[in-house]
């Protein structure tokens, strides 16, 4: 039987969920408080007009093949472009790191600072690969929910999952099972300086054990390299048109089944207090107009737990649980994301020229020495913004020049650490803090910056909803993990409440634009309601 089905939220993974369950002949309704779909995978078009701008989320691994084959994305304007080399590090010496998907390349790279680390890096990158390979096929697999007090799966349901899980395992050698455990419980830095005696390298690599966390984790480096949307394992790709090229093309999808998508609304209420007992009752607004209500079978949040709380207004004690649960979320975050309009391509010191070059494609990294990364680290750990933080530049018109007017770029700066709630003028840390510091690298900045755009922590809550301005919906903690995300026996994507879903990146397997929470949800939801007639 058809179902009326409202997501609330328009980001990639309420898209995702829109599709399927559109494709699968429901009657399905998006409601975005943003004039334009996608979250953080969304593109501007109108603060720099001519410019195409990722504001939020800048690349491309982690989203699902599954989803761009089973959705035919490529068919709706998906695409992505490969980077190579993808990683360039230029030092205040003038030397530099290349690290791309061809292994002799990056020896002969890595051979310039340590002919030790030459012969290690293969190996490194053949363990990680390995285990990460592992890890992404269970992104796609429902955590078993077990009973709050005691380690037991709660219904037959999740006995059947816990076995299929621990029959994945077996696929986990003890070798692997070794790396794995390595790398989630020690001290990455330990982890690196197990493996390699270039600092360089090493500090190259450690950036993503940062990348939208306040810790060092073993497991957020993991995370970052299971995706292979780039064409490879661990290898990132810029997106066509922008990331929000992911969210048009799901749009696109979910329109051509059928999916009504409506933006500049925002969800204010959802409610079991009407005259349908059976339905949810979600309240809306458009502007300056008054609040609409529509009834729904089936309500999903994209909204992380603590936005989608706020939005409930259920009475009973169903509702304290998931409050429980909202509890334990860790929402903390330093992560300033600045976007950059220029007339012309930087001109590294390490590596000059204004041509586009390999330096140019990849991944800049400012982030010279794992010294550099800990004191940042240290700064933040005080309550203070970090001095010299670590940067990731990316100039993605570089490959994709419809980003950009003919000559002119688009460069986006991924900064930490910029603590949430910093009072501290953001357009001061840009000129006294990082402007400085793109100075000692770039020689040329000052003349190709034609405009700026700055989101603090606080901006991403304001503008995209994210709770402290936590890119991954709450921390990717060990804690917060697989079954016990974002809470222990509620980690299937159902809620306490009959008829309520969370698909946000709250859920497994966290957050970066995967698709995966949209996917898992997608598919428990048509499990509990069918597909239509």
């Amino acid at each position: 039987m058809k179902k009326n089905i409202v997501i609330v939220g328009g980001g990639h993974n309420g898209l995702v969920v829109a599709a399927y369950l559109a494709k699968a002949g429901h009657e399905v309704t998006v409601l975005e408080k943003r004039s334009v779909v996608g979250g953080c995978a969304s593109s501007d078009t109108t603060t720099f007009p001519g410019f195409t701008i990722s504001t939020a989320a800048y690349l491309n691994s982690l989203f699902l093949p599954e989803i761009v084959e089973d959705l035919s994305l490529r068919q709706h304007g998906y695409e992505v472009f490969p980077r190579d080399p993808s990683s360039f590090t230029p030092l205040p010496d003038g030397r530099f790191l290349m690290l791309g998907p061809d292994m002799a390349f990056n020896q002969s790279e890595i051979a310039k600072f340590s002919l030790k680390d030459v012969k290690a890096y293969p190996w490194y990158e053949k363990k990680l690969s390995g285990v990460a390979k592992w890890m992404a096929g269970l992104m796609t697999m429902t955590p078993p929910n077990f009973f709050t007090k005691v380690w037991l799966p709660k219904t037959l349901r999740n006995w059947v999952r816990l076995f299929q899980v621990l029959w994945y395992a077996r696929k986990l050698f003890p070798l692997k099972i070794f790396t794995l455990l390595r790398l989630i419980f020690s001290d990455p830095v330990k982890y690196l300086d197990s493996w390699f005696e270039s600092d360089v390298l090493k500090a190259t690599l450690l950036t993503d054990a940062l990348i939208g966390a306040t810790k060092l984790s073993g497991y957020v480096l993991l995370h970052h390299v299971m995706g292979e949307s780039g064409g490879a394992r661990g290898v990132w790709a810029y997106q066509k048109g922008g990331m929000g090229g992911i969210a048009n093309a799901l749009k696109s999808v979910a329109l051509s089944y059928g999916a009504h998508i409506c933006c500049n609304a925002e969800v204010i209420e959802i409610g079991t207090e009407s005259l349908f007992m059976d339905k949810l009752l979600v309240k809306f607004k458009q502007g300056d107009d008054k609040p609409c209500s529509m009834f729904a079978d089936v309500v999903v949040s994209n909204l992380d737990v603590k936005n989608t709380l706020s939005k409930i207004r259920e009475r009973e004690r169903k509702k304290d649980r998931l409050m429980k649960s909202n509890e334990a979320i860790d929402y903390s975050s330093a992560s300033m994301k600045i976007n950059l309009v220029l007339s012309g391509l930087p001109d590294f010191q390490a590596c000059p020229g204004t041509v586009p070059g390999p330096q140019h494609r990849g991944t800049i990294h400012i982030a010279p020495s794992v010294e550099y990364i800990l004191r940042a680290l240290r700064e933040l750990a005080d309550g203070r913004f970090s001095s010299l933080p670590m940067l990731e530049l990316t100039i993605p018109s570089v490959l994709d020049p419809t980003l950009a007017p003919k000559g002119m770029q688009v460069m986006n700066v991924f900064t930490q650490f910029f603590p949430y709630g910093e009072t501290f003028n953001k357009y001061a840390y840009w000129e006294y803090h990082v402007l400085p510091l793109l100075r000692s690298y770039i020689t040329n900045i000052d003349n190709i910056i034609c405009d700026v755009q700055i989101f603090t922590p606080n901006d991403l809550e304001s503008e995209f909803g994210l709770s402290g301005g936590n890119l991954f919906h709450g921390a990717l903690s060990l804690g917060k993990l697989f079954s016990l995300r974002p809470a222990r026996g509620i980690a299937d994507y159902r809620t306490p409440i009959s008829g309520l879903y969370l698909c946000g990146a709250s859920t497994h397997p966290g957050g970066g634009v995967t698709g995966a929470p949209g996917y898992n949800a997608a598919r428990e939801i048509l499990e509990d309601i069918g597909k239509s007639d």
